[in-house]
């Protein structure tokens, strides 16, 4: 059995919540967190705990798009069957989110041992922490944000979908890959951060499903699962509402300091032996 308490769910539940969204790394500061919680991160009961609260974060992204949702799925069903709803924004869309979630998709299936394995390493988490500030920087600098919403393009979404299995490595963040590769299509930077959060929602609602057996085969507390699960909705859905307000007046490069600051320092405990890297 896994032994992960409701203290040890209430934290993760925080810091998926409040990480899932910003460009810091979910996957990173989880990882940092379950081991200054003393939990084995390499165990495969941790990798599904982890991958289920986040669908928690993904059910605040449905609450707080709801409108835009329902909007968007009756568009794309109705399109299905009357060829004159094809001409609408909101048809194109659902077809773009379908499309730009199939890259991690594959990717994430296949890689699917490495992700759980070797890759749950904190010199890798500490190392793509700093390396991504690299392309945050430049994604800001070299961002037009010269198109809105409705001027997306499915090769917009394409190559955002491709960048998006970039944040399968943990510390790099899904958020940071997507937002950033919507800045250099020349998508503004609410464009790019709304549409990484519609993103979001197929590809961590499936990783979320498929850990769901290891989970149960790890024997995995249900009461830690439901009790992380809130915590990350509650606080994802804050984390949302401000983040969008931020990036309407602030570049995500703001978020670099913090990213270098903390791998430089995980990178220093681990090459001092002061911590281990799994």
């Amino acid at each position: 059995m896994t032994d992960i308490g409701i203290l040890d769910s209430v934290v993760l539940g925080v810091v998926e919540g409040l990480t899932e969204f910003l460009p810091v790394s979910s996957t990173g500061h989880l990882t940092i967190a379950e081991k200054m919680l003393g939990l084995p991160i390499d165990d495969k009961g941790v990798t599904a705990f982890t991958a289920i609260i986040q669908v928690g974060a993904i059910a605040a992204v449905l609450v707080y798009f709801f409108r835009d949702i329902v909007r968007i799925v009756s568009a794309w069903g109705t399109g299905l069957v009357k060829p004159e709803v094809r001409g609408t924004f909101d048809y194109r869309f659902g077809w773009f989110v379908i499309w730009g979630s199939l890259p991690i998709a594959v990717i994430g299936f296949l890689a699917r041992d490495l992700i759980s394995g070797s890759l749950r390493n904190l010199w890798v988490v500490g190392t793509a922490l700093v390396l991504w500030s690299a392309v945050m920087l430049y994604a800001e600098k070299a961002a037009r944000q010269d198109r809105e919403e409705r001027e997306t393009t499915l090769t917009d979404v394409l190559v955002i979908g491709l960048v998006q299995c970039i944040a399968l490595v943990p510390g790099v963040s899904r958020s940071g890959a997507t937002i950033s590769a919507g800045l250099l299509r020349g998508l503004d930077r609410v464009t790019a951060t709304r549409l990484s959060f519609f993103l979001s929602i197929p590809a961590l609602v499936g990783a979320g499903l498929f850990e769901l057996r290891d989970a149960a085969k790890e024997d995995v507390p249900v009461s830690a699962l439901a009790v992380g699960t809130v915590v990350s909705f509650a606080v994802a859905y804050a984390s949302i509402a401000w983040l969008l307000r931020f990036v309407a007046h602030h570049p995500i490069s703001l978020f670099v300091p913090y990213r270098v600051a903390v791998g430089v320092v995980l990178l220093g405990l681990l090459a001092a032996g002061t911590v281990t890297a799994t």
